[in-house]
């Protein structure tokens, strides 16, 4: 049974949300407050946590940053429930680590179904990590090296590379990475696809200039090509 951390203020949405949970078969834990939300996070050990970044006495950008920065719970996917709807508001906390941002008010049967897509990666049978040649991704411990060399990404960074490496020699539109990765429900623009891509070239590509991994492909999009990373179909090990 997968255990959700819930810290809701709006006491009403706090029981709503706790009885649908549990009726789909999930347990739930929480607080109303923001307040010890680090500790709540270290005893509880969820494996989701659903986060109002407006809360009484904190923020829970801050609460999401703590979480991110803490050694023990920063694999923890953070599902931001709120009332910020802008678009930046959405950026902001999206490169600060969230999984996902939902805004209110919501449909809980969609909350459900997002919940669910977050567990995907971790069912069984799933892989465990991906690799091509020099680059691997542990999707168990969300982390990604190159040459055994850890590399920082972000959340959204680390979602994208691993869409795309799923994915091999698929040529992707921008639109179709923005449903895949940033989901349909959202407030950014194709840009945000370059931008993503230039920063994981940056990060994963031994010549940013010339990529070997991540391919464009004029006119439609990008691809995870294995053969020009120097690794042949039959070397993208998956554990």
């Amino acid at each position: 049974m997968k255990k959700i951390l819930l810290i809701e203020d709006d006491s009403d949405l706090f029981a709503l949300l706790k009885y649908n949970l549990e009726k789909e078969g999930f347990a739930l834990v929480g607080s109303q407050t923001g307040k010890g939300a680090l500790d709540l996070c270290r005893r509880e050990r969820p494996d989701l946590i659903l986060l109002d970044i407006m809360l009484p006495d904190s923020d829970g950008l801050d609460i999401c940053k703590g979480i991110r920065g803490h050694a023990e719970l920063s694999h923890i996917p953070i599902i931001f429930l709120t009332a910020r709807a802008s678009e930046t508001d959405r950026i902001v906390g999206l490169e600060l680590g969230a999984n996902d941002y939902i805004v209110k008010p919501f449909f809980v049967r969609e909350l459900i179904a997002r919940i669910k897509i977050q567990f995907r990666g971790t069912q069984t049978g799933a892989a465990k990590s991906l690799k091509s040649g020099p680059l691997e991704l542990d999707r168990s411990g969300c982390r990604v090296r190159l040459n055994n060399d850890e590399i920082s990404l972000t959340a959204t960074e680390f979602r994208l590379l691993e869409f795309l490496m799923t994915r091999p020699r698929v040529v992707f539109s921008r639109e179709q990475l923005l449903d895949g990765v940033w989901g349909h429900d959202r407030a950014v623009t194709d840009r945000t696809v370059d931008v993503y891509i230039l920063r994981l070239r940056q990060k994963i590509e031994l010549d940013p200039n010339g990529p070997a991994f991540i391919r464009s492909v004029r006119g439609f999009g990008y691809s995870f090509d294995l053969a020009a990373a120097g690794a042949e179909a039959g070397e993208q090990a998956i554990a």
